[in-house]
């Protein structure tokens, strides 16, 4: 077994007994290793396993052969099994961003998508000690404070990593002990790229120099960590002194101006991360400058900050809020028999008529009848769902919960009656409105506008057969 996996899990608690578990598999040898290890474990601590795959479409015939491999090798291990594709090259050029970085986003919202489907606790991805390495030389290289230094965290929210401390070598040690083969991605070879470039050349000559260089990098990262922890929980002291006005936050200036240099930027970075989706990806420059607003003397000075936001000055108090107006969904009727897509909205909605079957599609919604003309329109304050099988909770608590930037709370669409609430993007259903097996219904299905084109799934579920 793979001791150092085991301790990072245990120490961060990353497989919840009694929970689900969504693995993301490529193909290769880390993302198969930690399927097989995951599998093994699942019945001894009690929790269901399902997997993964996302085809970029970025190297033809060979990427359908990856998801056809990983398919396959669920269906052996009757493993519940997803997949996912998209257009990562098309969308990269409608974007203007780059090939990895539309590629990950894309993948990301793949998983987070399925494990909402299936109510996964965690989302355990194949990050193993090498790339945390490669990660904290790359930071070196184009310049990091000790947060860059740090590497990859061990687990993030529900995202865990449970072979960040585990090498390339002791993975693929453990497939070849087991005798099992997986893929390579052929542009792993091509040292054109930085990250490749250090696996390929900068390390092995690292090795040579030291030959425990990893593991001696991996306590480095260890103890860099640990600090960077303690500092950041000093700073989320600091943080807690702001006060939510509506949407934005706002604290006294004179917190952050006072806190150690230490600990304001991080206190800053925090805030910021409150305010927006989560994203605590803003260079050093960006939480200096609020620092420097905080400590300046101009009562209604600002700063413009990436993602759409800002930060300002207001006499003796910091404001932080959004500094474009948000765009709003236009309501409109739901068309009973084909697609609408309402102006200034995230999501579309198509509707047929069907009959409620025994097996559900995944991600269609059986409505049994409509009061009334059903609409589209954005939410109104009191608006609550309760999704099947759980809580009754308002849509600003679950937009809150999700993540979702407050810019677009506003363009995701309810679908509403006369009679109440039907619906809600990205949620799902009201559970009270949803039709029984057999009745005649309504089938719906909310579809994002960024992915509607570039993203198709695909879903099989093995278990048991």
């Amino acid at each position: 077994m793979l001791d150092n996996a085991l301790a990072l899990i245990d120490e961060y608690a990353m497989l919840p007994a009694g929970g689900t578990v969504l693995c993301a598999v490529s193909g290769g040898a880390d993302s198969l290793c930690l399927l097989h290890f995951l599998r093994a474990l699942a019945e001894e601590r009690g929790f269901t396993l399902h997997a993964a795959h996302f085809d970029h479409r970025l190297r033809g015939e060979e990427s359908t052969a990856d998801a056809a491999f990983v398919e396959n090798r669920c269906e052996m291990w009757k493993i519940p099994f997803h997949l996912g594709s998209g257009d990562v090259a098309e969308a990269a050029r409608r974007e203007g961003t780059g090939i990895e970085e539309t590629a990950r986003a894309l993948r990301y919202a793949f998983l987070e998508e399925i494990a909402e489907t299936i109510g996964a606790d965690v989302i355990a991805t194949a990050h193993n000690a090498s790339d945390n390495v490669e990660t904290v030389l790359l930071h070196l290289i184009r310049g990091a404070g000790l947060q860059g230094l740090t590497g990859i965290p061990p687990r993030r929210g529900h995202l865990v990593r449970p072979l960040l401390t585990t090498t390339r070598e002791e993975i693929e040690s453990y497939l070849k002990e087991r005798d099992l083969d997986w893929r390579e991605d052929s542009s792993n070879a091509d040292d054109a790229h930085a990250r490749n470039y250090l696996r390929l050349q900068l390390l092995p000559r690292m090795e040579e120099l030291n030959p425990r260089f990893l593991s001696g990098m991996e306590r480095t990262i260890r103890l860099l960590r640990q600090d960077n922890d303690f500092l950041n929980a000093q700073a989320a002291q600091v943080a807690a002194l702001g006060r939510w006005a509506e949407d934005d936050l706002v604290i006294e200036a004179r917190h952050i101006a006072s806190a150690p240099a230490a600990i304001a930027p991080r206190a800053v970075r925090t805030l910021l991360s409150m305010l927006g989706n989560g994203s605590t990806d803003y260079a050093s420059t960006h939480l200096e400058a609020v620092v420097d607003l905080a400590r300046g003397d101009d009562p209604s000075a600002m700063v413009f900050l990436p993602g759409g936001l800002m930060a300002q000055r207001v006499y003796g108090e910091l404001l932080l809020t959004t500094r474009r107006d948000p765009q709003v969904l236009l309501p409109c009727p739901l068309e009973l028999d084909g697609e609408t897509w309402p102006e200034g909205s995230l999501y579309g909605c198509s509707c047929r008529r069907c009959v409620c079957p025994e097996e559900p599609e995944p991600g269609v919604m059986y409505f049994s009848e409509f009061t009334g003309t059903p609409v589209l329109r954005p939410r109104q304050t009191g608006d609550a769902l309760k999704l099947p099988g759980r809580d009754t909770k308002t849509l600003k608590k679950r937009f809150i919960d999700q993540k979702i930037h407050r810019r677009d709370r506003e363009r995701c669409p309810v679908l509403a009656d006369e009679a109440g609430i039907l619906a809600a993007a990205p949620f799902g259903p009201e559970e009270s409105r949803l039709a029984r097996p057999g009745q005649d219904a309504w089938a719906v299905t909310f579809r994002s506008r960024s992915t509607s084109t570039t993203t198709e799934r695909k879903e099989h579920d093995y278990a048991g057969t």
